[in-house]
């Protein structure tokens, strides 16, 4: 069957009448065929005509072209057992025998080059094992190197396992009621062709309908399912493959794919990967549970600051409001107020103007915040230096040293933000990298060196108001302020120093809430440090908060 695949197609050499000759079937018919192997009546022994003549004429294809065995003449021997496995390999072995002796021959000159036989392939490896004790070469070791043409200009060649190279036509021996033969070409391979069109298969065969048995296949793995892919297994033939899983971003929707097509870039392949669909979109929202939990916080804490300015402005003329610059505290408790409605910016889907408001509210709140305490620290130590006779710090006492510090700071963030926003604003961007199957809807900074600007101007106000208020810590005042803007500043510090890494190494919504929890939590530090010790002496001791008080210590 080897030699029927290199391309010797009996048709071509058999003679003129025996495409007509009368056939004696050595088989029951099966629903009108016969097996592949037709034997001819010659005599009282079978011989299976056309295996006979395409091995024949091989042989002298082979002797006849010297450029193929030179100076090598072969010689061959034809057996039959009646297509019985059994009796076959018998003569087989027989073969390789005399008189009880393997390779000991005297009857004949040469050496048994090779076994040929047509047994079911199980039975074949077993011989082949057997025969290898002897050193009875299969025939693909002489094939590697096997290269002509036959009589119809046919280029035959083998590869390096001993298949054919040059693909090759199956074809179908038909017997008809009438005990005539027909031979139907049924299809061909090409192993050249592009993938998908290698074999081809005579679309105008009627093919029976009325086997019971399952017709064979002709490739040795079942077809891969949409979604995977095909690969070839190694030294194998390329109709034995195995079925692999497209890999992540691929999928494939057709059968025994070559490659997986990778899905467009706003889409991802299903669980099953036979189609795409279109990628989750990921933001911090209103309706997931850590947008919520945020909103409520903001909201709670907005609540707190309110219920403590209007404590403030009900106490307003009390000696420890008014001893501390009311108006400053004003201006803090509605900045951390406009602070705390600033998560509410970074909660949702982000747009243009969204991208823009974010950073910069933030920026210039905190700003105003950070200054108006950096006034009170000057004010509480410009107050206690102008007590001491022949000071010259009483012309600056007032409220126009504390507004100019307060004015002046805020300023100076303003300029930056505008600068921010007049060369390289915040911008809304789709992230489809960071996540698989997700595109992030995040803000750009747009200037990253603005951004680390107007955070590190922050950075300046709180530690110019630490050292400060810790230089003014322990001035006698009876309502002195530095030591609680002391701890303020250092919570403040602390929170925004430990944010910044935790900012870069996250993405998404999550580096979103990460920024709003740095914002809730420092404003919290501010209003519990400064102002939750003078709500105590106001609604729990308000015995300390009156003049008499005041002027005893």
């Amino acid at each position: 069957m080897e030699l029927i695949e290199a391309g010797l197609k009996p048709p071509h050499f058999m003679p003129e009448d025996s495409q007509d000759m009368e056939l004696e079937p050595y088989a029951e018919p099966l629903n009108g065929f016969l097996p592949m192997e037709v034997c001819w009546t010659g005599g009282k022994k079978l011989v299976p005509y056309y295996d006979h003549l395409a091995f024949t004429y091989a042989v002298e294809e082979i002797n006849n072209h010297t450029e193929l065995l030179p100076n090598i003449t072969l010689r061959f021997n034809l057996d039959e057992s009646g297509l019985r496995p059994f009796l076959i390999s018998l003569d087989e072995i027989d073969v390789s025998y005399e008189n009880g002796f393997p390779n000991y021959r005297c009857g004949i000159t040469g050496l048994l080059t090779a076994v040929i036989d047509g047994l079911p392939s199980e039975l074949s490896l077993q011989m082949s094992h057997l025969f290898s004790l002897y050193h009875f070469p299969q025939l693909h070791h002489y094939l590697k190197k096997v290269h002509f043409k036959n009589r119809l200009g046919e280029e035959v060649s083998f590869d390096e396992s001993g298949g054919l190279a040059n693909g090759y036509d199956v074809i179908n021996t038909v017997c008809l009621p009438n005990r005539m033969q027909r031979i139907e070409f049924v299809a061909s391979y090409n192993p050249y062709a592009p993938p998908g069109q290698d074999f081809t298969i005579n679309e105008e065969i009627v093919w029976a309908t009325s086997f019971i048995q399952t017709p064979p296949q002709s490739k040795c793995s079942k077809s891969c399912l949409p979604g995977f892919r095909k690969l070839t297994r190694e030294g194998k033939p390329v109709c034995c493959y195995d079925c692999i899983l497209c890999p992540e971003g691929e999928f494939s929707n057709q059968t025994d794919m070559d490659s997986c097509t990778r899905c467009p870039e706003d889409q991802w392949p299903n669980k099953e990967r036979y189609s795409c669909i279109p990628k989750v979109r990921n933001y911090l929202s209103y309706e997931e549970p850590l947008g919520i939990a945020l909103s409520l916080i903001s909201v709670i804490i907005f609540i707190i600051i309110v219920v403590i300015l209007g404590i403030f402005i009900y106490h307003r003329d009390t000696p420890i409001v008014k001893a501390n610059n009311r108006d400053l505290s004003y201006i803090i408790l509605v900045s951390l107020m406009l602070s705390c409605l600033c998560p509410f910016i970074f909660i949702g889907h982000p747009n243009e103007m969204i991208c823009v408001l974010r950073q910069t509210a933030f920026g210039i709140t905190f700003s105003i915040s950070l200054s108006s305490i950096l006034a009170k620290t000057f004010t509480v130590v410009i107050a206690f230096k102008a007590t001491k006779p022949g000071s010259k710090l009483r012309k600056w006492m007032g409220s126009r040293i504390s507004s100019s510090i307060v004015f002046s700071c805020s300023i100076v963030q303003a300029v930056f933000c505008l600068i921010w926003l007049l060369t390289s604003p915040p911008f809304p961007h789709l992230n489809i990298q960071s996540e698989i199957g997700t595109i992030l809807i995040e803000c750009k900074e747009g200037s990253v060196i603005a951004f680390y600007c107007v955070l590190g101007y922050l950075g300046i106000l709180s530690g110019t108001s630490f050292i400060v208020a810790f230089l003014a810590r322990n001035l006698p005042d009876s309502f002195n302020e530095a030591k609680h803007i002391t701890f303020s500043m250092l919570v403040f510090c602390s929170v925004w120093v430990s944010f910044i890494p935790t900012y870069l190494s996250t993405k998404g919504k999550y580096m979103v809430a990460v920024e709003i929890f740095a914002i809730l939590a420092s404003s919290t530090g501010l209003l519990g440090c400064i102002f939750f010790p003078k709500c105590y002496i106001i609604l729990i001791r308000p015995e300390r908060n009156s003049r008499m008080y005041l002027t005893k210590n």
